[in-house]
C-alpha cells in the first residue's frame, strides 16, 4: 500500500532560529530606514555621525567634506550602504520564512552564506578595524546570526531519505 509521505514538522530549535533571523532582520531594516532618514534630511555630516565612531575613526577627529561635490558623493555612498543593510534585512525575513514554511534547509543555507557574507564583511571591514563604533548594536547582528546558525539545524527535518516501508 502506497502512502503519501508527510513532511517532518520543524522542532523548537528551528523555530527559535527562524525567529532569531527575524530579529536580525528587524535590526538591519532599522539601520536601512535610519540611513534613508539621514539621507533625506540632506546632511552628509549627520550620515557620517551615524556611521563612524570607532577607535580608529572617532567622530571628533573626522574631517567632513568642505566642497559640495565630495559631500554629495559621500551622501550617496552612505545611503547606498544603508540601503544594502536594509535589503539584507529583507532577505533575512525570506530566510526565516523559508525555514518556517520550507524548504527549510535551503533557507538555512541562504542564512549561512548570504547573511554570513553581509555580517562578516561588515564585522571584519568596518567594526574590527575601528571605523564603526564597537557596541551592542554593531556586534548584536553578528551574534544573533551566529546563535541562529548554531541552534537552527537541531530542529530542521532530517535530510536523510528514509526507505519506503512495505
Amino acid at each position: 500500500m502506497n502512502t503519501i509521505p508527510t513532511l517532518e514538522p520543524l522542532r523548537t530549535p528551528a523555530k527559535v532560529g527562524a525567529w532569531m533571523f527575524v530579529l536580525w532582520s528587524v535590526l538591519h531594516i532599522w539601520v536601512g530606514a535610519e540611513g534613508l532618514h539621514q539621507y533625506l534630511a540632506g546632511n552628509p555630516m549627520s550620515q557620517w555621525t551615524m556611521l563612524i565612531g570607532g577607535r580608529a575613526m572617532p567622530r571628533e577627529a573626522f574631517v567632513h567634506a568642505s566642497d559640495a561635490a565630495t559631500a554629495f558623493a559621500h551622501g550617496q555612498l552612505i545611503v547606498n550602504f544603508a540601503t544594502d543593510v536594509g535589503g539584507y534585512g529583507v532577505l533575512g525575513l525570506f530566510v526565516a520564512w523559508m525555514i518556517l514554511k520550507g524548504p527549510a534547509w535551503l533557507g538555512y543555507a541562504m542564512g549561512v552564506v548570504v547573511i554570513g557574507i553581509a555580517d562578516l564583511a561588515f564585522l571584519f571591514c568596518m567594526v574590527t578595524p575601528g571605523v564603526i563604533e564597537l557596541n551592542a548594536g554593531t556586534v548584536g547582528g553578528p551574534v544573533i546570526w551566529f546563535l541562529a546558525l548554531l541552534i537552527t539545524p537541531f530542529g530542521l527535518p532530517s535530510i536523510r531519505k528514509t526507505p519506503p516501508t512495505s
